[in-house]
Order: C-alpha cells, then sequence, then structure tokens
C-alpha cells in the first residue's frame, strides 16, 4: 500500500494540478505524487491518511473523477460506468408475487412512495378526467403554501380555474361544497383550508375506479419492477466508501456514494462484536427502526441498512454544513443572530412534530446532534435514545446529555413528550445566549450541581433576547412540564403560533420554499481532520456465532422505499430508464415476453483480446432478451464490482 500523502507531496500535489488542467491529466498528476501503479482505490486511502487530508479533500472534490457531481464515472454525474446495469428492471413476468404483496393502500402506493407517485400520475395524463383532478389538487397545494400577501388572489385563481362557468367540470364535487368555497375565499384573510373539503372528494374519487384501473395498467407493472429492485441485496458493493467523518457509540461514521446514481451518504458503521460486548443489539435496532419509520425532511433519512462480516451498516442522508455546537462556538462570538436562530428552531420544531406524529419521543436535544446541510437548512441527528411511546402510556428514564435532561427526567419521573420542549427552549436560549441556560461553555461543574441548577434555578437573559424570544425560552423551560408550552395538549401547533415565529411562513417552510439565512461554504470541510478522530481499538474476547443472525437479518434490511425511490428520481436514473426503454421501443408490462432491455455487458478476456479481428461484430445485446439469459446476466452484474 501507498504511503499516507504529507505536507510537502499535498504541495508538489497542488502544483501538478496546475500543471495539468486539463481533465484526462488528473489521473496523471496524481501518478507524480503517488506513483503510475497505483489503483484508484489506494490513491483514495493515500489522501484519507493524510494530515491535510481536510485540505487535499477539498482539493479532490473538484476532481471529475473522484467525489459527487463529477462526471468521471461514466457519462453521467457521480454515476458508475455500469450504471445500467445495476438498475437493470427485470421482466414483467418476475414481479406476479410483488402484485399480491405490495398492498392495496391508494395513499402509499400512489401518493407516499415517490415512483408510485409518479406513475400514477403519468396514467391520470392518459385520462382527460383524471388528469383535470390532479391538475386540480396540484393547485390547491400551492395555494396552501402561499404567504399572506398572495393567498386571496392565488385562491380566487384557483377558483375560477377550475369552478368558473367556463372552467371544464369537476363532477364529482357538489355545487354546495364550490358555493361554500366560493364564501371561503371572499374573507378578508381566507383560510389555508377553504378547498379542503374539495380535496377530500377528489382524493377519494381518485382512489376508487381509476386507482382500480390504475393497477391493471402498464403504469402499476412498472412500479412493480422498481419495487422489485428496490428489494434486491445490498451489500457494501453497493457504494464507494470515502474518509471517516466521525465516530459514534458503537463505530465510525463514513462519507459514501451509491455507485449506481452517484448519490453522496454518510454510513454510520456499527461494529458487531462492540455491540455485542456491550449488549448494545436492542438499541442498535430500536435506532434503525426509527429512522426507517420517520420520514421528515428534519430528521436525517434512513436509506439503506446492511451488513458486512464485521459491521452493520445504516446509510443516512449526509450533512455537510456541520452540527450547531461548531457553528455556535467556532465562527466569530457564541451564538447567533435572533433571525437565524428563530429559523432554526422553526425547523426543530417541525422536526419535533414529524416525531411525536410517529409517538416518539427523542430524548436528546442539544447542539451537536442538529446538522446542516449544504443549503443550510437543519436535521435532528443520532436517534440512539429516542423512543417510541404506545398511546395511552408514559414512559421514565434518566437519559439524556447532562445541561438538557428536563427536570422530569433528571428527577425519573413519568413523561411523554414534555422533554423535547424542553430540549428546545435549552437550544433557542443557548443559540441566542451563546451558552446553555444551566452551565456556561467549558465550566467545569459536578453533574449534581447542573442537575439541581435544572431543578431549582430560574436562567438568566441578557440584553441580546427580543421579548419575544425571551418570552418562548421561559414558556419552554417551565419546570413543571404540565404548564410547559407544547404539553398544554397543543402540541407543536401551540409552539408554532407563539410571537416569534410570526415571520414564518411554515407551510411553505415545510414545503422546502424558504432560503435559511446562512448558508455553509461549500470549500470548507467542518468536521475534524481524519488524524483528530481517535480510532476504536480491537474488541477482544468477543466471538460472533450463529446465534447472532437473527439479530442481524432483522437489521439488514437492505433499502428504504421513500428514500431510495426519491435518490431514483433525483438522480436522473428513473428518467434515464425510462427515455431509453421508449426509444428501444419496448413494452414494459403488455407481454411477458417481452422485457426490460439490457445494456451493453462488459466484455470478457477474449472479447477484448480477438475485438480487432472481428470477434465481437454480432451484438447479441441488440437481440430480444429471453428469460435465461436475463437471468444470467443479472446475476453476473449483482456480483461484479463497479
Amino acid at each position: 500500500m501507498a504511503e499516507p500523502v504529507t505536507d510537502c507531496v499535498a504541495r508538489e500535489f497542488y502544483t501538478s494540478l496546475s500543471s495539468f488542467p486539463d481533465k484526462k491529466n488528473y489521473k496523471h498528476a496524481f501518478s507524480l505524487i503517488i506513483g503510475p501503479q497505483t489503483p484508484q482505490t489506494e490513491m483514495i486511502r493515500c489522501i484519507s491518511g493524510s494530515s491535510s487530508s481536510n485540505w487535499i479533500f477539498l482539493t479532490v472534490k473538484k476532481l471529475p473523477f473522484f467525489l459527487p457531481n463529477s462526471g468521471g464515472y461514466g457519462k453521467k454525474s457521480g454515476r458508475s460506468k455500469k450504471w445500467r446495469e445495476m438498475v437493470m428492471l427485470p421482466p414483467v413476468s418476475r414481479c406476479g408475487e410483488l402484485r399480491h404483496s405490495v398492498g392495496k393502500d391508494f395513499s402509499s402506493l400512489c401518493d407516499k412512495q415517490p415512483i408510485g407517485r409518479l406513475l400514477f400520475r403519468q396514467f391520470c395524463d392518459t385520462k382527460p378526467t383524471l388528469k383535470r383532478h390532479v391538475e386540480f389538487l396540484d393547485a390547491v397545494a400551492e395555494y396552501e403554501v402561499a404567504d399572506d400577501e398572495t393567498r386571496s388572489d392565488c385562491g380566487l385563481s384557483v377558483f375560477n380555474r377550475f369552478f368558473s362557468d367556463k372552467a371544464a367540470p369537476l363532477p364529482e364535487i357538489p355545487p354546495d361544497v364550490v358555493r361554500r368555497c366560493r364564501l371561503g375565499l371572499k374573507e378578508e384573510n381566507p383560510s389555508k383550508k377553504v378547498f379542503e373539503e374539495c380535496t377530500r372528494i377528489a382524493h377519494d374519487y381518485l382512489r376508487g375506479e381509476p386507482f382500480e384501473e390504475y393497477q391493471e395498467s402498464s403504469h402499476f407493472s412498472q412500479f412493480l419492477q422498481w419495487k422489485w429492485l428496490e428489494r434486491q441485496p445490498v451489500t457494501k458493493n453497493t457504494f464507494r466508501h470515502y474518509r471517516v467523518l466521525g465516530k459514534g457509540g458503537f463505530g465510525e461514521v463514513c462519507a459514501c456514494q451509491v455507485r449506481a446514481t452517484g448519490k453522496m451518504y454518510a454510513c454510520k458503521k456499527l461494529q458487531k462484536k462492540r455491540i455485542k460486548k456491550r449488549k448494545g443489539e436492542a438499541l442498535a435496532l430500536n435506532e434503525k427502526r426509527i429512522l426507517e419509520k420517520v420520514q421528515s425532511r428534519f430528521v436525517v433519512s434512513l436509506a439503506y441498512a446492511y451488513e458486512t462480516k464485521d459491521a452493520l451498516c445504516l446509510v443516512l442522508t449526509i450533512m455537510n454544513g456541520g452540527d450547531l455546537k461548531f457553528h455556535i462556538y467556532n465562527l466569530g462570538d457564541p451564538g447567533f443572530d435572533e433571525q437565524r436562530a428563530v429559523f432554526y428552531a422553526a425547523e426543530l420544531c417541525c422536526g419535533l412534530e414529524d416525531l411525536q406524529r410517529e409517538r416518539i419521543v427523542y430524548r436528546d436535544l442539544k447542539p451537536e446532534n442538529i446538522l446542516l446541510d449544504d443549503r443550510g437548512h437543519i436535521r435532528i441527528s443520532d436517534l440512539g435514545l429516542a423512543l417510541e411511546i404506545p398511546e395511552g402510556q408514559v414512559v421514565r428514564g434518566r437519559v439524556g446529555t447532562v445541561g438538557y435532561m428536563a427536570p422530569e427526567v433528571v428527577s425519573n419521573e413519568n413523561y411523554t413528550f414534555s422533554p423535547d420542549w424542553w430540549g428546545l427552549g435549552c437550544l433557542i436560549y443557548e443559540m441566542i445566549q451563546g451558552h446553555s441556560p444551566f452551565r456556561k461553555f467549558k465550566e467545569k461543574v459536578r453533574r449534581e450541581e447542573v442537575d439541581q441548577r435544572i431543578k431549582n434555578d430560574t436562567e438568566e437573559y441578557s440584553e441580546k433576547f427580543s421579548e419575544d424570544a425571551r418570552s418562548i425560552c421561559r414558556m419552554l423551560l417551565t419546570k413543571n412540564p404540565s404548564k410547559r408550552l407544547g404539553c398544554r395538549g397543543e402540541g407543536a401547533a401551540g409552539v408554532k403560533q407563539h410571537p416569534v415565529f410570526k415571520d414564518i411562513n411554515f407551510r411553505s417552510l415545510e414545503a422546502n420554499m424558504l432560503e435559511p439565512p446562512f448558508r455553509p461554504d461549500p470549500h470548507a470541510v467542518y468536521c475534524k481532520d481524519v488524524v483528530d478522530i481517535q480510532r476504536f481499538s480491537t474488541v477482544k474476547g468477543v466471538h460472533l456465532d450463529t446465534t447472532d443472525e437473527e439479530f442481524y437479518a432483522q437489521f439488514a434490511t437492505g433499502r428504504v422505499s421513500i428514500p431510495w425511490q426519491n435518490e431514483m428520481i433525483e438522480s436522473g436514473c428513473f428518467k434515464d430508464i425510462n427515455k431509453s426503454e421508449s426509444e428501444e421501443a419496448l413494452p414494459l408490462d403488455l407481454k411477458d415476453d417481452m422485457h426490460s432491455p439490457v445494456s451493453r455487458p462488459k466484455r470478457g478476456f477474449f472479447c477484448r483480446l480477438f475485438r480487432r479481428g472481428g470477434y465481437i461484430g454480432q451484438g447479441w445485446w441488440l437481440t430480444p432478451v429471453t428469460p435465461a439469459l436475463w437471468e444470467a446476466k443479472a446475476g453476473g452484474f449483482m456480483r461484479s464490482g463497479d
């Protein structure tokens, strides 16, 4: 293995890049400093081990063959040259069992699952009446996220477009419902729910006979093909693995990239022996199941769960902007201006609302667990202490981080979601003041003293707080949970109504339509240098055996539907596959003997040896594919690397 790159070599590397600006000479620049015979994977490993790894990481990110959006792994950004083989759809005849196992839930198949939603819309586009209903629902969705100044005009536009005398009718919506909509729009400040009854009727109509017709269509058969692909095994070879970003309780977190799409993720690797030694099976499985269940743009998403020989791996949303703790204490004076703090608080409120909708209490709200993405939006991460609370029940447990635990947690009393609203109060206070409410930054104080402050002391406010900011902190940091904001029966809705959020349009925020007040520098690496991240020592005296396999099988369930389908759409794979099938003029599902086209196969040794002699002059990949041939090809690419 090549030696790690030193600072001196890093400078030579930079000079080499300047000398070879042409795209095809980047690898030559590498060879000058690492060796011309060094495999690309070894080059990556050398860079990852450098004492200047963060600096080099930023330089290498710009190379066309290295990191996401580079275009060097084939014609598409970041994709493997064999991406078409990796996302090759099966013949429809293989999807018969799926037709029965995916269920008949309209909401899941046609709304929540992104590919299902797209294909159902494509089906509706073939029928003018159904297309009209979909256009109406889209128009109402735009109305609901309109700001207060434009909502009235937007509502009138929707009404005139779909309910005026000249408009094509929506016969399923009764005239009396239409009249109520007209009256609602005449109010000075029309409600966002003016069209609520109309949308319910439109949805009920679509989930009836149109949904039944869709299930017999070619579009639904194509959806089943994608579901088949979604359920295929996931291994470490599904990804490219890059530098270590940090470490957790059971293992390291590294950057990784999906070979087929080029999408970057963070891979949390939980060492099997470390889990077994610390009896952490239930904790690891609980975190995985909660991540899998929660689909929120304000909570990190789980996209894949798989296992290797030594580790259980969670593939999560990558957040390149660093955590709030870093931003509060390491960029200028401690703390944020109030506008920025309120924006993050609003997004946290939405994240807690999404968790509580699934009856999940988070229990570890603190700055280092709140991460920023490239645009500056935040997500809640590290759900290791989160817990699902059954309806009508309470829990007890003294868990969390010193200085952020609520009084009822410190006192080991029963609770439901109250600790999270206390945690939000702590975070808002810290973002504005520059230290937590009951312990100053780097203050050396015993845990027992901090707990006593939480139970007995009243937090102090400086001139940094406006009246509204001071008010929401006091209401969230109320010692008695029954009197705390968010815990009096109103939940997140009550918190959102506080005057501090008067300038936040929560509908627009939830639709990802608001620009954050701060955007991370794309040229910065918001994580420690590789050499500063302590590696785990080897676990001794622990042996894995067959009794552990049941736990591993429960954990390693592969792709998670919604994030994976979003990845297929956002990366362009879904569109490109549809386009290629259209160009090949091969019907997806009208006949069982018609199959998806396969891409050109990898040439073997003899093919390459005799290529100049015309050995491969007959392109068999252009002919119709039999099931046996498809099976052989599919088995080959699933075992192959990149």
